[in-house]
């Protein structure tokens, strides 16, 4: 019997036996052949990319150059962040208020929630934009009062329904929607049970969402809010078929005068592009803050 199987028996680790299994000189490496391929492949799509934005002369760069900074480029691009920033807001707002309606106890609020989320949710953004642009025709005036009582002020339709108003009332209402639904999964996420603890130290409803729900449910509300704003800026650009001078408005107006389509829209492509990268960054930065929060929370 060899001592190598003597030392196993008694207990006892043989140090030859050892030493061949540390040594890894002649070990094999697996190579995931799949993932290989795939890179290589990605990385042939990014240079055959890259060789035809250089060295397609469509493009005209010099061109893109030449308007990417142009003044009407720039007061376009500020309508645009104008209108996401104010939209944004707006339709955070109105979606807190739709959210904790949901999740309310009184059965009217949850049905009027849920109507107002079904209605814009089920139409385009387009076709809400048009229908506000266009509000006049449905209704010539409109009037502050008490329903089926006394008016006590009067407006021309077409005096309070700009392109502006019209752009800012068709995002950030149907931005509700979407927001109203955020917000309620974030809220929903938190234990329930904290919230019945509370209550029942003398806690109103109000205050626990205030100071415990709503902190909590950041967690959860923080990314898709994020995703929700990124889309706000693409969305803006809908806003050009209402004659809304905003940025693809405006490189529309410079394009059909010079005929340069498509290195103008390469200004608005760089432009979006820009702006999406800096909230991507900012996204990621305040999800790895909530992120380290939590952990921090489990430990």
């Amino acid at each position: 019997m060899s001592k190598a199987v003597q030392a196993l028996r008694r207990g006892v680790a043989d140090p030859a036996m050892e030493a061949r299994q540390r040594n890894v000189a002649h070990a094999h490496v697996s190579r995931n052949y799949g993932r290989l391929l795939g890179v290589s492949v990605l990385c042939l799509l990014a240079l055959q990319l890259t060789w035809v934005l250089v060295t397609n002369k469509n493009f005209e760069w010099d061109v893109v150059g030449k308007f990417l900074t142009e003044k009407t480029v720039i007061n376009g691009l500020l309508v645009t962040l104008g209108l996401t920033l104010v939209a944004m807001v707006i339709g955070v707002a109105i979606g807190l208020v739709l959210a904790i309606a949901r999740i309310s106890d009184n059965p009217f609020l949850r049905g009027f929630a849920g109507l107002y989320v079904w209605l814009f949710r089920g139409l385009p953004l387009l076709v809400q934009l048009l229908f506000w642009y266009n509000l006049s025709t449905l209704f010539p005036t409109l009037s502050l009062g008490i329903p089926f009582g006394p008016t006590f002020a009067t407006w021309n339709t077409n005096d309070l329904i700009t392109p502006l108003t019209a752009a800012i009332t068709g995002l950030a209402l149907n931005e509700a929607a979407y927001m109203a639904e955020i917000i309620r999964a974030g809220l929903i996420s938190v234990d329930s049970r904290q919230m019945e603890t509370a209550l029942a130290f003398g806690m109103t409803r109000n205050r626990v969402l205030r100071r415990i729900v709503i902190p909590q449910a950041m967690r959860s509300i923080v990314p898709p809010t994020g995703n929700q704003l990124i889309s706000m800026v693409k969305a803006t650009s809908i806003v050009s078929v209402i004659a809304m001078g905003d940025l693809l408005h405006s490189v529309q107006n410079i394009y059909n005068a010079t005929f340069q389509v498509i290195p103008l829209l390469m200004v608005a492509v760089v432009w979006y592009l820009l702006i999406t990268t800096v909230l991507n960054v900012g996204q990621s930065a305040i999800e790895r803050y909530y992120a380290k929060g939590e952990q921090e929370a489990k430990v």
